[in-house]
C-alpha cells in the first residue's frame, strides 16, 4: 500500500499567511481612509485657523534721530527703510531708518511763506500750505525705488501741483481744506466766520460759494475726495453741506454727541474711502457714521461705536482698509476694525504717544515721531475684516440702508470693502437641498416599495438596473440640461408646470381609483404587478396636454401674464431657480436613495411578512406594520446619504440657479451654495488672501456638516434597528 502523502499543517499555514495578509491588506485599507479623512479635516482647519488669529506689531525695528522744527505731517516707504518729514516752514526732508546720517538724505522747499497747513486721505496721499491771503499750493512726495542692478536706489521727489484757484477774501485765512480729484476744489474759513468754497465747473473756470450765515468758532472743515461734501463742525455740531450745481446746500445739521455731555466731540476724520467718519469723543468714545438712506433722504446715521480709553490722543485711519489705530498717553496702540468691531492690536509700543504717525500705502508698516526721534513698527495683520460676527451675523456697511447679511467679494471700485458674510450662501445650500429633497424623497421612497415590495420579479429586474444606471449620469450633464432647456421651459410654460404640481399627484389617485373601478374580467387581463406600465401614458399624455394648454391656464388664473400676477404680489422670477434646481438635482439624488431604500425593503425576511398575512393582516397592513418598520434603518439611512449628496453637489446648482447669494425662501428665485462659491470664486482668489482662507472655511463647513449628517445618520439606524430588532 502506498504511503499517502497528505497533511493538513502545510495547508493550514498557507491559509493562515494568506488570512494574515488578506487582514492586514482590509486593515491597512481602512485606516488609510480614516488617515485622509483625518488629514483632510487637519489641512483645512490649519487653512482656516489663522483667519481668527491676532495681528502682530513689533515696535523698534527701525530709529533714526531728526532734526526738524514744527513738523506737521511724515511718511514711510512700503519697503520701511525710508521715511519724510514735512514741517510748518515748507521744508520736505526725506531721511533713511537706521543710519548714523544726522542730515536728510534729500530736501526740497515748497516756496512762500504759508502759515496754514491740510492734508487729504492717505490713500491720495497729497498735501497743500496756504497763506492769510489765500494763496495755496499743492504738493506730493514720492518715495520711489529703482533697482540698479542687485541692488535698490532709493529716489524721491515732490510733485508739485499748481492751483489755478485762489481762497482770496475780505478777511485773512483762517483755515482751509481742499479735494484733488480729476479738479481741485478748496473751501476756506476767514476771520470773520465766513466759509468759502472754490472750484472749477466743465469748462474749468472758477466758480465761488459764500455761505450766508457765518460760522462763529469753526474747529473742523472738511471736503470729501470728490469735493461734492463739506463738513463743518462746531464743538459737537456738524453741518453737512452737499454740492448742488453752482452752490452748497445745507442738507442737515447733526448733534455728534447723541445729546450726551460726556460725548462731547473732540475730532472728527475720514475713514478709508470718505464714506464714514470717525468722531473722537473726549471720554474716549469713537463712533462711525456714514449716510443711509431712509425714506428717500440720506441722513448721516450714527451706526457703530468703539468704547476706548479717555487717554486717547488721536486716531489714525488706514490707508485704504475700514480700520482704524488708536495712541494713548502711555504709549499704548491699538488697532480696530469698523466693520467686523475687532479689537486686532493692543500693544504699548512706545514709551508716551508720538506726536505724529503715518501709515505705509501697503499697510505694513506705522512710522511715529517721539522727541524727535522716528520709531518704525511692523505690522502683520492680514485679516482684519473677518470675525464671528462678520461671517454668521447681519453686519452695516457703508452705504447700506440697514444691516445684512451680505456675500460680495469683488469691485471694480477700489474704495469697496469686501463683504464675507456666509449666511446666504449657508442659507442657499440649505435651501437647494430642501427642494430637491421635497421632489427626490416622496418618489425615490414610495418608488423603492413599489419596486420592492408589489412589482413582479420580471419587471424589478429591469426597472431596478435602469434607475441605478441613472446615477452614473454626470452631474454636469444634468446641470447643462437644466440651465440650458429645462429652465426656459419653466419660463415659458411656468403656468401649466405649477398646474401640474398641483394636479398631476391627484391624477394619479384618481387613475387608481379607476382602475379598482373596472370590472374585474378586464384587470385580470393584466399580470399583477405591470400597473407602472399602463400609468404611464396616461402620466405623458396628461403632462402634454397641460403643457399645451399653458396659454390658456395663464389667461385663465393670471390675467394672461403670471410673471406681472407675480411681481405685484411682491414676488420676484429668476428663470434659473429653486424650482429648476429641485427637478435637476432630485433627479440627480433619486438612484441613491432608491437603491439603498429599495435594497433595505427587499431584504427584509420573507417569513416576516409571510407570517403577518398567515395571520390574517393585508398587504398594505403588512407592509406599513411590519415591512416598512424593519427597513426604516435602512430608509433612514437612504434619505439621509441623499441629503448628504444634495449638499454637496456643485455642477448641477452651479449651472441651474444664477449664482445669487439671496436670502428668500422663494421658489422662483435662485440662490448660492457654498460648493458653487468654492468652485466659482476659488480659481479668482488670490492665494493666502481672506478671500482664499474662507473659501476653505466654507468647505471645511461643508465637510463637518456632512460628517455631522452621516453621524447622526448611524445613531438613528442603530437605534431603529434595536428598536425593531424583535420583529
Amino acid at each position: 500500500m502506498a504511503k499517502a502523502e497528505f497533511s493538513l499543517r502545510e495547508r493550514d499555514r498557507k491559509r493562515l499567511i494568506k488570512d494574515r495578509l488578506v487582514r492586514f491588506a482590509v486593515s491597512t485599507g481602512g485606516v488609510g481612509v480614516l488617515a485622509a479623512l483625518v488629514l483632510i479635516f487637519v489641512y483645512l482647519a490649519m487653512m482656516v485657523l489663522p483667519l481668527f488669529s491676532d495681528a502682530q506689531l513689533t515696535p523698534n525695528v527701525a530709529k533714526q534721530s531728526v532734526q526738524v522744527a514744527q513738523p506737521v505731517a511724515l511718511g514711510v516707504d512700503d519697503y520701511g527703510e525710508h521715511a519724510y518729514l514735512i514741517s510748518q516752514q515748507g521744508s520736505i526732508d526725506f531721511w533713511q531708518l537706521n543710519s548714523l546720517a544726522t542730515q536728510p538724505t534729500h530736501s526740497v522747499q515748497i516756496s512762500g511763506d504759508y502759515s496754514l497747513f491740510a492734508k487729504s486721505v492717505a490713500a491720495q496721499g497729497w498735501f497743500a500750505f496756504a497763506n492769510p491771503s489765500g494763496e495755496v499750493t499743492l504738493f506730493r512726495p514720492e518715495m520711489t525705488s529703482t533697482l540698479q542692478g542687485q541692488k535698490r536706489a532709493f529716489s524721491p521727489s515732490v510733485e508739485q501741483q499748481t492751483v489755478p484757484l485762489s481762497l482770496k477774501g475780505e478777511d485773512d485765512l483762517k483755515q482751509f481744506a481742499f479735494a484733488y480729484d480729476e479738479q481741485i476744489t478748496l473751501a476756506g474759513y476767514y476771520q470773520d466766520g465766513r466759509v468759502k468754497v472754490v472750484w472749477q465747473d466743465q469748462a474749468e473756470s472758477p466758480v465761488s460759494y459764500t455761505f450766508n450765515q457765518p460760522f462763529a468758532g469753526l474747529e473742523q472743515l472738511i471736503l470729501t475726495p470728490d469735493g461734492n461734501t463739506l463738513y463743518l463742525r462746531t464743538g459737537s455740531e456738524l453741518v453737512v453741506a452737499k454740492k448742488v450745481q453752482q452752490r452748497f446746500v445745507v442738507r442737515e445739521i447733526v448733534d455728534l454727541s447723541l445729546g450726551e455731555e460726556k460725548h462731547v466731540v473732540s475730532d472728527i476724520q475720514l475713514l478709508s474711502g470718505a464714506y464714514s467718519l470717525l468722531v473722537s469723543h473726549r471720554d474716549g468714545l469713537v463712533s462711525q457714521w456714514f449716510d443711509v438712506l431712509s425714506d428717500g433722504e440720506r441722513k448721516l446715521t450714527h451706526i457703530r461705536e468703539f468704547k476706548l480709553a479717555s487717554a486717547l490722543q488721536f486716531l489714525l485711519p488706514d490707508t485704504y482698509r475700514k480700520g482704524f489705530y488708536s495712541f494713548y498717553i502711555n504709549g499704548t496702540v491699538q488697532s480696530h476694525y469698523t466693520t467686523s468691531e475687532k479689537l486686532v492690536i493692543f500693544n504699548r509700543a512706545y514709551e508716551k504717544a508720538p506726536q505724529l504717525a503715518a501709515m505705509s500705502s501697503n499697510e505694513k508698516f506705522l512710522i511715529a515721531l517721539s522727541s524727535s526721534t522716528l520709531s518704525l513698527a511692523k505690522i502683520d495683520n492680514p485679516f482684519p475684516e473677518i470675525s464671528l460676527s462678520s461671517l454668521w451675523q447681519k453686519v452695516w456697511y457703508e452705504s447700506y440702508p440697514e444691516p445684512a447679511y451680505v456675500w460680495q467679494t469683488t469691485s471694480a471700485n477700489d474704495s469697496f470693502e469686501a463683504k464675507f458674510s456666509l449666511v446666504p450662501i449657508a442659507f442657499g445650500t440649505l435651501k437647494a437641498a430642501a427642494f430637491a429633497m421635497l421632489f427626490a424623497v416622496p418618489i425615490a421612497v414610495l418608488g423603492a416599495v413599489y419596486t420592492a415590495y408589489f412589482m413582479t420579479p420580471k419587471m424589478r429586474r429591469v426597472v431596478k438596473p435602469s434607475i441605478e444606471l441613472m446615477e452614473a449620469l454626470p452631474t454636469v450633464i444634468i446641470g447643462f440640461l437644466a440651465g440650458l432647456w429645462f429652465a426656459p421651459i419653466v419660463e415659458r410654460h411656468l403656468a401649466a408646470v405649477v398646474s401640474l404640481m398641483l394636479f398631476l399627484p391627484l391624477l394619479i389617485v384618481l387613475v387608481g381609483l379607476a382602475w379598482h373601478k373596472l370590472p374585474r374580467a378586464w384587470v385580470s387581463r393584466f399580470a399583477n404587478g405591470w400597473h407602472a406600465v399602463i400609468l404611464m401614458p396616461v402620466i405623458v399624455l396628461f403632462v402634454s396636454a397641460i403643457l399645451s394648454q399653458s396659454g390658456a391656464i395663464e389667461q385663465w388664473l393670471f390675467a394672461g401674464d403670471v410673471r406681472v400676477f407675480l411681481a405685484e404680489q411682491g414676488i420676484d422670477f429668476d428663470q434659473r431657480n429653486a424650482l429648476v434646481v429641485g427637478f435637476a438635482m432630485g433627479f440627480a439624488v433619486i438612484p441613491t436613495i432608491f437603491t439603498i431604500a429599495e435594497d433595505a425593503i427587499f431584504s427584509v425576511p420573507k417569513h416576516l411578512s409571510d407570517g403577518s398575512l398567515a395571520l390574517g393582516a393585508t398587504q398594505w397592513q403588512t407592509l406599513i406594520h411590519v415591512v416598512l418598520l424593519t427597513a426604516s434603518p435602512g430608509i433612514f439611512s437612504a434619505i439621509m446619504m441623499g441629503l448628504g449628496r444634495a449638499v454637496g453637489e456643485t455642477m448641477i446648482v452651479l449651472m441651474a440657479t444664477g449664482n445669487t447669494p439671496v436670502m428668500d425662501w422663494n421658489i422662483l428665485e435662485g440662490m448660492r451654495t457654498l460648493s458653487a462659491t468654492i468652485a466659482v470664486e476659488m480659481p479668482e482668489s488670490e492665494v493666502g488672501s481672506s478671500h482664499y482662507r474662507i473659501l476653505f472655511l466654507a468647505a471645511l463647513i461643508l465637510l463637518v456638516f456632512t460628517f455631522a449628517v452621516n453621524s447622526v445618520a448611524e445613531w438613528v439606524r442603530q437605534r431603529l434597528r434595536e428598536k425593531y430588532r424583535a420583529l
